[in-house]
């Protein structure tokens, strides 16, 4: 067997030990109602993956000490949703079961829902019952909408800051949240901590379901999840930083990594509102990236930028990941992609047929260039697209050669805001730009230096808005005549000062390509 062939084997294991749980029964429980010591809904409930008539709802049972002795069996967890928040007017109610096996986590594909409508939902297992949760159904796909608000957000160190950014997110209207990514952090920085990660650094099932244990008790991210719907994506954190596909920066042995990955990816289905895949019997088909629609006003996708893509070029032999490169032959190999093959081919087929008016294309990273003057020539930095020149520019040539108006990129990742123009040829001002980027800063994660900053914002003239210096999250507001970018701010760490404020304001207009400041 080839090297690839192997290794796609592997992937394939990977996401099947992953998702093994979920495709077996769960042995029918006893029907006595248990009494609760503890909470066991302390992780709070969310929802996700809204359309016209369906959402998915999750909480997952958690076993104080007090009720640890009997944690293996099976569970019968009731659901109900309602259509008003007093809990009057019940329009269903279901029961699901969980096991250990599954982390005794509980996911409800809720369908036969009515469009653009909201509900509220609770869980009861015994004589306990979980807080009250709300969420909202898409417009129908031929409902003429006014205006779609999403809280754009991502990288929420725990460490580094109070999860004020999500207090504020469940305040605001809106239709979802759009998480793009390192929702969890493996990893551990003292200089910067502010609060203390439990346990190790996970490598297992066990470690990586401590780990969201502790981001999910967190009373403002709870708060987040229990207002909105949310759509998520993953990063590198919820694995181990930068890895890229079956390659972590360590040069581990793919076989030993790619069973850390599943059992990251486990922990990841179990604690958050997702879809367990397309495919529920075969876990290989298993994907994470999909494509939702909001009525005739905007398609929006989410991209996987860390499952399938190619090494990052010109790796630092000893220690891998992102860096810093120069004089990089293999940054422009045509074969290196972001996506991998099948992603890439599904997005530009769907981009290319979508008749919506508004065309987002939300993914992990930044697309624009961050480059700078080197001693030779120019230094990449080769973790986000400006290391996939090639296939950055086989996205954008897409949009090109489909005619396509009013593509916006939303993203995260770099712990900066970002507005910027996008071009086959970046910071070629004969170059037409093609569409437009909004980067949203990190929840609390750290971010660049002011002097660093200041360099790649003076040699991008594509970067039209740049700062890393401040946390929070992005309001972004979709109308028929323009998507409004505000950044929401606060300085780090976060929780240092009360209450936010808009660092800045973009606006693109529909049929003109390229932010405007307001």
């Amino acid at each position: 067997m080839q090297r690839r062939e192997f290794n796609q084997h592997l992937q394939r294991s990977a996401i099947a030990l992953a998702l093994a749980p979920w495709l077996r029964a769960v042995a029918a429980p006893a029907d006595k109602p248990r009494v609760w010591r503890s909470n066991p809904f302390a992780l709070g409930v969310a929802s996700g993956r809204p359309r016209a008539d369906s959402v998915v709802l999750w909480t997952r049972l958690l076993f104080g000490e007090e009720d640890r002795a009997t944690g293996a069996e099976a569970l019968r967890v009731k659901v109900e949703v309602f259509a008003d928040a007093a809990l009057k007017r019940r329009v269903q109610k279901t029961e699901i079961m969980t096991d250990d096996a599954r982390g005794h986590s509980v996911h409800v594909h809720l369908q036969n829902l009515q469009p653009s409508t909201d509900y509220w939902y609770r869980f009861t297992q015994g004589d306990a019952c979980s807080t009250v949760g709300h969420t909202r159904t898409a417009p129908a796909l031929n409902a003429d909408v006014r205006q779609l608000r999403i809280a754009l957000s991502s990288c929420q160190h725990y460490e580094q800051g109070q999860f004020t950014a999500h207090a504020e997110i469940a305040k605001q209207a809106l239709d979802f949240v759009l998480f793009m990514g390192d929702y969890i952090y493996e990893s551990s920085n003292s200089q910067y901590a502010i609060r203390k990660h439990s346990g190790e650094e996970p490598k297992t099932l066990p470690q990586y379901r401590e780990r969201y244990e502790q981001y999910k008790r967190d009373p403002m991210l709870q708060a987040a999840h229990a207002a909105h719907p949310w759509v998520l994506m993953w990063d590198d954190h919820e694995v181990v930083n930068d890895y890229a596909n079956d390659m972590d920066r360590n040069y581990s042995d793919p076989q030993q990594f790619l069973l850390r990955r599943a059992a990251a990816y486990q922990a990841y289905f179990e604690h958050q509102p997702v879809l367990l895949g397309p495919d529920a019997n075969n876990p290989a088909n298993m994907h994470l990236y999909d494509q939702l629609s909001w009525g005739k006003l905007a398609d929006v996708w989410t991209l996987d930028c860390r499952q399938y893509r190619s090494a990052q070029a010109c790796r630092d032999p000893v220690r891998g990941g992102g860096r810093m490169v120069m004089q990089c032959d293999e940054l422009n190999d045509p074969a290196r992609t972001m996506l991998g093959a099948t992603q890439e081919r599904w997005l530009g087929d769907s981009l290319s047929q979508s008749k919506r008016q508004w065309k987002l294309v939300a993914q992990a990273t930044q697309i624009s260039p961050t480059n700078v003057p080197a001693p030779v020539g120019r230094s990449y930095w080769n973790e986000a697209w400006d290391g996939y020149p090639e296939a950055r520019k086989r996205l954008l040539q897409t949009v090109v050669d489909a005619k396509l108006n009013n593509v916006v990129t939303l993203g995260g990742d770099v712990h900066c805001n970002v507005a910027a123009n996008l071009r086959l040829e970046p910071n070629n001002p004969q170059s037409p730009i093609v569409a437009s980027e909004f980067v949203t800063t990190s929840i609390t994660s750290r971010g660049l230096g002011d002097k660093p900053a200041a360099v790649i914002r003076e040699s991008n003239p594509d970067l039209l808005h740049y700062r890393s210096d401040e946390r929070g999250f992005s309001l972004i507001t979709v109308t028929p005549k323009e998507v409004r970018c505000d950044f929401r701010t606060t300085k780090f760490p976060a929780g240092v000062e009360t209450g936010f404020k808009t660092q800045a304001s973009y606006r693109v207009k529909s049929g003109k390509p390229g932010p405007q400041a307001v």
